[in-house]
């Protein structure tokens, strides 16, 4: 008989769950609170860890389909200096398409895989016995996920929260119409102060702009975007300026540290366990990387309990370094006093020549995902 598991949460996270437990013959039921399935339409960073998650799901012809192959990423100061250039050659890819496609890549493996998919869904409770409990009632699996985001109340009933930071950026994403002469293969991220205007190409017609700013700069934070604040703090980048759009998201970029990972039969994945700032362009390669690893450790296990303890002992310490570095990232960009503003440039251009910088920066992006 079939193993069964029940996910909390239909966004990227419980998606690959639900791919990956359906493909190893799991009987997989997916709940998502809202009435339709959808992602908004901003970019996404998917690095060698990621690219290759997606081979082994059979999402990955579809999820890139129109994605730009990115060759470089650099970090400009407001003088027009390169601070960092980080190069990805064919064993150590980068590839960057729209949101909505790997969303939709990976809703179509479910559904070919017949994970069953239940909109509308409120998850109320979830029981460390392997109880997931609906509006509707409860029901009972060998394994319960909890993929419902950085503000999961379902993480606390198993008291999984060790703490959460709202640190002190804002975010905006958008995406924004193509014009010939646009790089097609840099991602280009700018740095005035603790302002950051990040281009990334991603498709042939439109690229993905992220936008952060300290959160209490009122102007930096409204919607629709402040064109004049960007220009002023972005002279160098004005052609795209001119073409934000109304379209735009506004976040909090948060970080979320788990106590554990898991109790009894419930586990904790995605965002809902590690949410951190999008500096590093990981949560998603992280978050994909460990759903491997967990499916792997619950298809194989005896006792999932204990199955769980060791999926997360496996898995933490990698999880924990970028999530780490994402946030050393936005603490140099935002905390660094304006009176020595260059001499962060010169730190960050020496250090990311080092050896030492390149692994520690992209450890989990060259890491390979289990199975």
């Amino acid at each position: 008989m079939a193993k069964t598991v029940e996910i909390a949460g239909a966004g990227l996270a419980g998606l690959c769950a639900a791919a990956r437990f359906s493909q190893l013959g799991w009987k997989v039921t997916l709940h998502e609170r809202a009435k339709d399935l959808r992602m908004f339409g901003a970019g996404i960073w998917l690095w060698e860890s990621g690219l290759k998650t997606l081979s082994i799901l059979g999402a990955y012809d579809q999820a890139v389909a129109r994605a730009r192959r990115i060759q470089e990423w650099r970090i400009v100061d407001s003088r027009g200096r390169t601070l960092m250039s980080r190069p990805t050659p064919d064993h150590d890819r980068m590839l960057l398409p729209p949101r909505a496609d790997l969303y939709q890549a990976l809703i179509d493996r479910c559904v070919a895989n017949g994970v069953e998919i239940i909109t509308s869904s409120i998850v109320t409770e979830v029981r460390p016995e392997g109880v997931l409990v609906t509006e509707a009632g409860e029901r009972n699996a060998d394994l319960v996920l909890i993929a419902n985001g950085a503000y999961s109340v379902l993480r606390e009933q198993i008291l999984g929260t060790a703490w959460m930071d709202f640190g002190v950026e804002a975010g905006i994403r958008m995406m924004i119409g193509n014009r010939p002469d646009d790089p097609t293969d840099v991602i280009t991220e700018y740095w005035n102060g603790p302002w950051r205007l990040l281009y990334n190409p991603c498709t042939e017609g439109e690229n993905y702009i992220f936008l952060s700013a300290p959160v209490n700069d009122e102007r930096a934070r409204v919607l629709p975007v402040d064109r004049a604040l960007w220009a002023e703090k972005f002279p160098a980048a004005s052609d795209l300026i001119e073409r934000f759009s109304e379209a735009s998201r506004w976040d909090r970029l948060v970080n979320v540290r788990c106590r554990r990972w898991s109790q009894g039969k419930v586990a904790i994945i995605g965002d809902a366990a590690h949410a951190m700032p999008p500096n590093l362009g990981q949560a998603a390669n992280t978050a994909f990387t460990n759903v491997m690893a967990l499916a792997l450790a619950a298809d194989r296990a005896i006792d999932m309990p204990s199955a769980l303890v060791g999926w997360e002992q496996q898995q933490r310490s990698l999880t924990n370094h970028v999530q780490w570095w994402s946030y050393l990232y936005g603490y140099v960009l935002n905390r660094w006093p304006k009176s020595i503003e260059s001499l962060r440039s010169d730190v960050l251009s020496t250090m990311s020549k080092t050896q030492w910088f390149d692994e520690a920066l992209n450890r989990g992006a060259r890491h390979l995902p289990v199975g």
